[in-house]
């Protein structure tokens, strides 16, 4: 149940909790009056525990450039409000909404997976990107620095990986990521939705400024690690006419190369989004939902493989235009090595080889 008070609940994206389609039952606030306290007040983060049996997610979408993945955590308390794992977290039983941002589960016991994974008899080095659903680089992270234990198994194995993030927090792994990239290990994606400061924290509550986030870039490209700025999403109406500027600044702080996506509101996100855009953006809300769905077919729902990434239309194709231009104008891609997989140290011919 979304927050109905005019007041902004700060410091959190979702303006509330939403239904869960999983859920048989359904709850709803009729009579506020008749509350003893305020039904939502501040929101405490909480952290659960899970210990999977496998960690690596194996991917077959051909809309997505990146073909394995690991989440140390599920759900982010960066409460980005567009976010597309926002439906994800429903399959724990928790809501799309606040739940998303303040019920955190944490796999502890990620590195030692991994490790079992490298270690198999047949395994064969593939390209792994570290998030792909939510942040490994959240404040979690601070606190519970799984994503830097599996660092140390890339870097004890030699396999290589891509990092997509939005927070300056990858910054305190500099020491391991200088490892990995003195063997061509590591590549980093850097997520800038907006240079807007105002905007960029309605849009993103928790996560590091937009100029925060060219100061990473700069710093990881000091010592050469290869990274590209994702423009994502681009929301037409909001941050659409940033893309200019999102990648001068990008190719100014050493960034190799740039993409985007376009916002798509699917599941609960359609209700979280456009509630959240009317209470804050109120003036321009209508306008703003009508060129989203002018990118996907008119619907704000799209799920079509080769499009719902990319958008099609008028609309979705002066964004490209838009962005095509923008990347002629300030250089970019420049050239970059691929990473390197042939130092991958298969641990179980190792030990083999000791028999022998």
């Amino acid at each position: 149940m979304l927050n109905n008070n005019s007041d902004f609940l700060k410091g959190r994206g979702a303006q509330g909790n939403i239904n869960n389609k999983f859920n048989k039952l359904k709850y709803s606030l009729e009579h506020v009056e008749g509350l003893d306290e305020e039904f939502i007040q501040g929101v405490k983060t909480e952290f659960i525990i899970e210990h999977p049996k496998s960690i690596v997610s194996y991917n077959t979408s051909k809309d997505l450039s990146f073909g394995n993945s690991i989440n140390p955590y599920h759900g982010c308390e960066h409460g980005c409000i567009y976010c597309y794992a926002r439906n994800s977290h429903e399959y724990w039983g928790f809501d799309a909404g606040l739940d998303f941002e303040s019920k955190i589960i944490v796999k502890p016991n990620a590195a030692e997976l991994l490790r079992k994974e490298f270690n198999k008899k047949n395994y064969r080095p593939e390209p792994i990107l570290l998030s792909g659903n939510t942040d490994c680089y959240q404040p979690a992270e601070r606190k519970f620095k799984i994503t830097r234990s599996l660092l140390e198994v890339f870097l004890e194995y030699r396999h290589p990986v891509h990092i997509i993030t939005k927070n300056n927090l990858i910054l305190r792994d500099l020491d391991i990521l200088t490892e990995l990239h003195q063997l061509n290990l590591v590549s980093v994606s850097l997520s800038i939705t907006s240079l807007n400061e105002d905007l960029r924290n309605k849009l993103e509550p928790r996560p590091v400024t937009g100029k925060g986030r060219l100061k990473v870039v700069r710093d990881l490209r000091d010592i050469g690690i290869p990274v590209n700025v994702m423009i994502a999403p681009i929301i037409p109406g909001l941050n659409s006419d940033e893309i200019p500027k999102i990648i001068e600044q990008a190719a100014l702080n050493g960034a190799l190369s740039a993409g985007f996506t376009i916002v798509r509101l699917n599941g609960a996100i359609a209700e979280i989004f456009t509630d959240w855009l009317r209470k804050t953006f109120p003036d321009k809300a209508e306008k703003t939902i009508h060129r989203i769905q002018a990118c996907h077919n008119g619907k704000l729902n799209d799920t079509r493989w080769g499009s719902r990434i990319s958008g099609d239309g008028i609309e979705a194709e002066a964004i490209h235009k838009l962005f095509k231009l923008s990347l002629k104008k300030y250089g970019l891609p420049k050239p970059k090595r691929s990473l390197d997989y042939r130092l991958f140290i298969n641990k179980y011919k190792v030990k083999l080889s000791l028999f022998l």
